[in-house]
């Protein structure tokens, strides 16, 4: 009984091997392997953020059958990114290319960062420049009254 609920169970698991059809396999395990990284770094366009190896989508199944096609014909792994690329532009990158128009979306972040502890530390510092007030006489005659319970009204 066991088994067989861990066999159905397992049948309901996403798998990356569903979305890759048995026609599309290259009979070359090292092409194939070449073409599983590169459809790995591509975006799926109708799935928006999978990559075309993960993505059951008609187009996703063209473009990966378009990798395997640029490789047997004896492209480098560069050129079928390029040939991608060119005719869907750089949003099919799931990792986009560091260049003049993408330097803003590399460095944000950590400049982010940067300032955040910046104004941190200054925050910290200005705390720390604080001087904390001590109680004048008349506080310090008040309180001394308070702990000892006993009140100058009288009450």
């Amino acid at each position: 009984m066991l088994r067989v609920t861990l066999m159905c169970l397992l049948l309901f698991l996403p798998s990356a091997a569903q979305a890759l059809g048995p026609d599309e396999i290259l009979p070359d395990p090292a092409l194939e392997q070449r073409a599983r990284d590169i459809s790995a770094g591509l975006r799926c366009l109708v799935c928006q953020n999978q990559s075309i190896d993960d993505s059951d989508a008609d187009l996703a199944r063209d473009l990966r059958v378009l990798v395997r096609e640029r490789l047997s014909a004896g492209d480098t792994n560069a050129e079928v990114e390029q040939y991608v690329v060119d005719r869907y532009g750089e949003y099919v990158l799931l990792n986009p290319r560091l260049g003049p128009h993408t330097v803003l979306l590399w460095v944000a972040a950590p400049l982010l960062l940067l300032v955040g502890l910046i104004a941190l530390f200054i925050a910290r510092r200005r705390h720390a420049a604080i001087p904390a007030e001590g109680l004048t006489a008349e506080e310090a005659t008040a309180l001394e009254a308070l702990k000892h319970g006993s009140d100058k009204t009288g009450a």
